[in-house]
């Protein structure tokens, strides 16, 4: 009986600070439909201020504690809003998401340069003051964390129930035009909720300080448990949101406690909260696509077949030749590259095309490299062998949650790929291991071996440049107007008749298999992998340089592998500080580039038409919506979406000067 109260106090504490910071969580995603994911960047950029201030500056802690929670956070959260937020919930999900991954990214590198790595100890509240319940000792501290977040519950009910402003909030939730035509104002609330948001994730870092010390990873991580409550409400109820948090949290300890001890159980302790998110997501209802305008994201015209070949030609060629001068360090690196950059791919075929979002790509790419490594074998059927095992993840991942869009179906794979990495990379039975990992041969091709370092990195520019030359065919086709037509419009593709859920799932799978080739292909490598080199927290870099780079476009998953591959060199490289520097600077590009989905290629596109205007096709131009069509494609027959009021253009014209009917052509096997 002891034990089970001592297990439940416990719970409850770390419960109550779960539901803090999902109760902002939830505030800023019901109120702007932006779900933040540097919540828990926020909340520990706040904790080293508060320290900076009570430690270092010598403010009384409780004076600190509501400066930074009154003042301080709540500025800070103005701020996101104003500069990098307004206007974020209206926008894909795969742009608000990088954007707040950015923002992730940029907290880190902020903090690593302000605050170097150090030992930092923050004493909890009341010191080791305790109180006696039933024959235990509870610290003031936990008390003080279950008050706090009752008195948060109750102040957010208050507001959103008893207030004038609350109910602005509501209704914001339901229809903010509307709220504007009823003399509400949208903008207020926006900076309302985020105001409130980071100060309730600065609350609840500071009050895990004493259970997790500053660090910088830990207080960001730490808040992905709050997802799990904050999906339990549904991002919308903050009822079901606390008593969800302190649910998981009480759950959490007796797991902790009475599950029996073995690798097995011990690693599975550590994913209770990922696994209930998962379930939570497979158990969500299916979703209702909502009829609207068909809005086309401008992208660079597509090479035809010609040009494609010739530039895969090209790479390869300048790869050789560049190869006899390298090292054997930079033909790591460059492979390296390489390989990060077929990862990307598979992004540009799900993410850049069809507008899915997928955080479990290098996940699926550890498949790859495990399998082949298990196999120990460098025949060409291993290496098939392996694709098909990712080819059949993908498809598992995609069955249970084709129901899902957006947003649910981004935290869905995040969850498996934290699943996959704690439950099955780090096994010693089935994984890596949690030591030095496992050898891998290079795989030959018809009984050839490809031993060398050159000759490898030769045939890894082949094989990128093979699957851009396909992805590039798929584009220009009948299936490739299909995938636009689904990413502009999937209500569209419904009423006409296709069946973009069943479509999702070749998709993921197809997705999953390109993964899966570069997963095998690194570990032939480095011959050898690790679950190191796979953690599910490396998809978030690799999706936020991918659409910095351009995420639509060949050519921005290549500078996008380069870039990823660079990352670690540079800050393995420099100091802290500077590695903290290059974090930040990165951050705030992702923030500027993540609105426009072909990144630093649309800008280097632009730029060369500038300079040499007569280059190429003229692309489609962006609208408020959109890009406008060329005038061939405007006077294309076909049902056309009608243009709003205001608007110079058809909002459903496509990327490449297709129209929104392209589900209809399709369909019917037309032609654009």
């Amino acid at each position: 009986m002891t034990d089970l109260l001592s297990f439940t106090i416990v719970g409850l504490f770390t419960g109550a600070a779960y539901a803090i910071a999902a109760s902002g969580l939830v505030l800023v995603y019901a109120t702007t439909k932006v779900f933040n994911l540097a919540h828990g960047a926020m909340g520990m950029v706040m904790s080293f201020v508060f320290w900076q201030l009570c430690v270092e500056g010598g403010l009384q802690r409780w004076a600190a504690l509501l400066l930074v929670v009154l003042v301080i956070a709540p500025a800070f959260g103005l701020l996101v809003e104003r500069v990098l937020m307004r206007g974020l919930g209206s926008a894909p999900v795969s742009v608000s998401l990088v954007v707040t991954v950015g923002l992730f990214v940029g907290l880190i590198g902020l903090a690593q340069t302000v605050w170097p790595p150090d030992a930092r100890v923050v004493e909890p509240f009341f010191g080791p003051s305790a109180v006696e319940i039933g024959g235990l000792l509870v610290s003031y501290h936990q008390l003080l964390t279950m008050a706090l977040a009752i008195v948060v519950a109750v102040g957010l009910y208050v507001l959103l129930e008893r207030t004038r402003i609350g109910l602005a909030m509501r209704g914001s939730v339901d229809d903010p035009v509307l709220l504007g035509l009823y003399g509400g104002s949208p903008v207020r609330v926006s900076q309302l909720s985020w105001a409130l948001g980071s100060s309730l994730g600065a609350l609840a870092g500071i009050l895990l300080i004493p259970l997790l010390s500053l660090d910088y990873f830990q207080l960001t991580f730490l808040v992905i448990n709050a997802y799990t409550a904050a999906v339990l409400g549904r991002l919308r109820s903050l009822p079901l949101t606390f008593a969800g948090a302190l649910l998981l949290g009480v759950l959490q300890a007796y797991l902790v406690g009475y599950l029996p001890t073995g690798e097995l159980f011990v690693r599975l302790r550590t994913v209770i909260p990922i696994l209930l998110l998962f379930v939570l997501l497979v158990g969500l209802p299916p979703v209702r696509f909502r009829l609207g305008q068909i809005r086309g994201v401008p992208a660079p015209p597509v090479a035809s077949l010609g040009r494609s070949v010739a530039a895969g030609v090209g790479l390869v060629l300048v790869v050789a030749v560049a190869c006899t001068q390298m090292s054997d360090s930079t033909i790591l690196q460059v492979g390296t590259g390489l390989v990060f950059a077929m990862v990307m791919l598979s992004l540009v075929l799900l993410t850049g095309y069809s507008g899915h979002v997928s955080l479990a790509q290098l996940s699926f790419a550890g498949i790859g490299a495990l399998t082949v490594a298990r196999l120990d074998s460098s025949s060409i059927w291993a290496l098939g062998l392996a694709v098909l095992t990712a080819v059949v993840a993908g498809g598992l991942v995609a069955l249970p949650v084709m129901r899902l869009t957006g947003l649910y179906l981004a935290l869905a794979t995040f969850a498996f790929g934290q699943l996959v990495d704690r439950l099955v990379f780090q096994s010693e039975q089935f994984g890596f291991g949690q030591s030095n990992g496992l050898t891998a041969p290079r795989p030959g091709i018809f009984g050839t071996g490809l031993g060398g370092d050159r000759v490898y990195l030769i045939m890894l520019a082949a094989v990128f440049a093979i699957l851009g030359i396909a992805l590039l065919a798929v584009r220009r086709g009948r299936y490739g107007r299909l995938l636009i037509a689904m990413r502009d419009s999937p209500a569209a593709c419904d009423t006409l008749g296709l069946n973009p859920r069943r479509f999702k799932v070749l998709l993921f799978m197809a997705s999953a298999g390109i993964a899966g080739l570069a997963g095998v292909l690194w570990a032939g490598l480095r011959q050898g992998a690790g679950s190191s080199d796979f953690q599910v927290m490396a998809s978030l870099p690799l999706l936020l340089l991918a659409v910095v780079c351009g995420v639509t476009t060949v050519s921005g998953a290549l500078i996008g592998g380069f870039a990823l591959m660079l990352l670690p060199v540079i800050q393995s490289n420099s100091d802290n500080a500077v590695g903290g520097v290059v974090l930040l600077v990165i951050g705030l590009a992702a923030v500027g580039l993540g609105r426009d989905p072909n990144g630093l290629v649309s800008f280097a596109i632009t730029a060369a038409r500038r300079v040499l205007p007569t280059v190429g096709p003229e692309p489609a131009t962006a609208g408020p919506d959109g890009p406008s069509p060329p005038a061939a494609a405007a006077a294309a027959p076909g049902p056309q979406a009608r243009p709003s009021d205001g608007q110079s253009q058809s909002d459903g014209q496509s990327s490449d000067g297709h129209s929104a009917s392209a589900s209809a052509e399709v369909r019917t096997g037309g032609s654009a």
